[in-house]
């Protein structure tokens, strides 16, 4: 991927001429989410180098010219189906939002570990920043990474705008799940419940520690482990 395929992403983004647009009717809207359902099995079993448009056209048994229609270009394609995993991991990480305390939280990291056993080859992309180093797809991983934050503070502290001790101690206990996520994913390990209790655990002694340097967010009683 060249260079040139990596300028304007910061945090306002100038129009990027490869990135899919969205175009027409309910039918087009509709035939362009068959193509980036097709999209995800297909980068799910190959590397993006190793597919043409050429080979996807011809799996997705459509027009080459189709793809381009919609998407622009390769990358153009490769990006909508990122963004389409990412707002689904958002989705299911983000649901629950009724529940109080530690069952929000249980529902938050669930949802997350959820999708990322069934959507294995779309975590890892997400997670990895996507295709070699692509600035584009590097913005959408941050992304996701801000809207975890964000769901865990307003589930433990009832608002999103916590100071800056605390965001960067629940960032970094994002990151320590994106660890253990990928390592669970990849090999045979204990159940999701299981799996699902350590990374709450993790997080209660996390909002402890937040507590105890940054009184100003205390721990929800919900969160600490029995």
């Amino acid at each position: 991927m060249d260079t040139s395929q990596q300028q304007g992403v910061s945090g306002s983004r100038s129009p990027d001429p490869e990135r899919p647009r969205p175009r027409g009717t309910d039918r087009s809207h509709a035939r362009r989410a068959e193509l980036i359902q097709i999209g995800r099995k297909l980068f799910a079993d190959t590397s993006y180098d190793a597919l043409s448009m050429d080979d996807i056209a011809r799996q997705a048994h459509v027009a080459k010219g189709l793809i381009y229609y919609y998407f622009t270009s390769k990358r153009g394609y490769y990006l909508a189906i990122v963004e389409d995993a990412v707002a689904e991991l958002v989705s299911r990480a983000a649901s629950g939002t009724e529940l109080p305390g530690r069952a929000r939280v249980e529902r938050t990291i669930d949802g997350y570990l959820r999708y990322a056993e069934q959507n294995q080859a779309a975590y890892r992309t997400i997670v990895s920043g996507g295709v070699g180093f692509d600035a584009e797809v590097q913005a959408i991983r941050d992304g996701v990474r801000e809207a975890i934050v964000d769901t865990i503070a307003e589930g433990a502290y009832g608002r999103r705008d916590v100071p800056r001790l605390a965001r960067l101690a629940i960032l970094g206990w994002q990151w320590s799940v994106e660890g253990v996520t990928l390592d669970w994913i990849g090999r045979d390990g204990p159940p999701r419940d299981t799996v699902r209790e350590l990374l709450v655990r993790l997080l209660g002694s996390t909002l402890r520690t937040i507590e105890e340097l940054e009184p100003s967010c205390p721990a929800p009683p919900r969160v600490r482990p029995a």
